[in-house]
């Protein structure tokens, strides 16, 4: 048969689909295509709200590290921090922290501390179990010494499994300040630590008000060393442990010289969320 023959035979041939039924076809697979890339698309802007969202809740978080140290040292005072989130949650976890107090080896102080936690659900953004990122300060030390050293410390974990959920987490947990100075010839070591506490938690909006409550000191003349123990306190099933926070190292020893008096300030903080001051 010829190729002449053969493309009349085509042109006549009955069988072949209709324009109508090539434009149908034709627009379905449009149709299609067209979905698949609004989905492509949709879910690709979702990942990076949340991520533009994560990195904002960084610097939130740090606010309110910095918000705890205005608001401890002087009873009553009160700082509310508004937040927007679409993805996650604050969270207050207390108890978590315990900070033992040790004069030339006898134990003199004992107090357990909060904290908080911002969390986003993995299925919205992660970076990778056991992911961890410091943001502030640089050391992972527990107590840190000079006048403008924090007393909290805030950073990035991502740690699976946990026993409420899986979320990627900035948290703010409490340190120690250290202040030494000389007043008549006598060597002053001062401690300061924030006493983080869960307040009322009604969720009628996106806020978290920090509140002074108490300050205590106590003062013990005499020593000739000061050692520090933290332990965590939420337990084994919470997954609040040592690999989750990893501080430096679970004790510190402060070597003072004969006849100085060693003195511990703490400043009760009451962390409401949902609650406008």
């Amino acid at each position: 048969m010829t190729t002449r023959n053969l493309l009349h035979r085509l042109r006549k041939d009955k069988r072949a689909l209709s324009p109508a039924i090539s434009t149908t076809v034709l627009t379905s697979a449009i149709v299609v295509m067209l979905l698949v890339t609004i989905t492509f698309a949709n879910n690709y802007l979702n990942a990076r709200v949340a991520e533009n969202e994560f990195t904002a809740m960084k610097q939130f978080m740090q606010t309110i590290g910095l918000q705890i140290d205005d608001v401890a040292w002087i009873p009553g005072r009160t700082q509310t921090i508004r937040y927007a989130s679409k993805y996650g949650h604050v969270k207050v976890e207390s108890p978590a922290l315990n900070y033992s107090f040790y004069f030339d080896n006898n134990l003199v102080a004992n107090f357990t501390v909060g904290v908080i936690l911002f969390s986003i659900p993995v299925s919205a953004y992660s970076v990778g179990n056991y992911y961890f990122e410091r943001i502030f300060p640089s050391s992972d030390s527990f107590l840190q010494n000079n006048v403008s050293a924090p007393i909290c410390r805030v950073f990035v974990v991502e740690k699976l499994p946990m026993l409420d959920g899986s979320y990627i987490r900035i948290v703010v947990a409490p340190l120690i300040r250290q202040l030494n100075s000389m007043v008549n010839n006598v060597t002053y070591v001062r401690l300061y630590l924030p006493i983080i506490e869960a307040g009322p938690n009604p969720q009628h909006s996106r806020t978290v008000t920090l509140t002074g409550k108490n300050v205590l000191r106590q003062m013990i003349s005499s020593a000739n060393n000061v050692t520090i123990g933290l332990s965590f306190t939420s337990g084994p099933g919470t997954g609040l442990t040592s690999d989750f926070f990893k501080f430096e190292k679970a004790g510190e020893t402060i070597n003072v010289m004969s006849d100085s008096i060693v003195e511990i300030y703490t400043g009760e903080v009451i962390v409401s969320l949902g609650l406008y001051a």
